[in-house]
């Protein structure tokens, strides 16, 4: 049976071209994380490094955060707030490419 756990915004993202994969990781998780924490309503956050690709369509990507609220209301309140205002300042005009959706996540499996 599902059980509707969160609210998630997923971020899965591509380093900027002059940027070389370590680098990418290391601001992701260390300057840009000090951010996101802030952000208002955040209850949970997990990134993953990505070092692999399964297939050859699914490549060109190097991580993915997925970042949990307890509703859709309280997601857009931190897409209002200004600390989501000053981690999309920090990224600038980086260059990197990035997919964001976001949706109630359900946890189908835990051993």
């Amino acid at each position: 049976m599902e059980n509707t756990v969160m609210y998630n915004l997923v971020l899965l993202a591509a380093r900027p071209p002059e940027w070389t994969h370590e680098r990418f990781i290391t601001w992701w998780r260390g300057d840009h994380a000090e951010l996101t924490r802030r952000l208002p309503g955040l209850r949970s956050w997990r990134h993953t490094e990505i070092d692999a690709a399964l297939e050859p369509r699914s490549e060109g990507w190097d991580g993915m955060s997925v970042l949990g609220f307890d509703s859709p209301e309280d997601l857009s309140k931190a897409l209002a707030s200004a600390e989501w205002a000053d981690a999309v300042a920090q990224v600038g005009d980086m260059k990197g490419r990035r997919i964001a959706v976001m949706g109630h996540e359900a946890e189908m499996f835990t051993a």
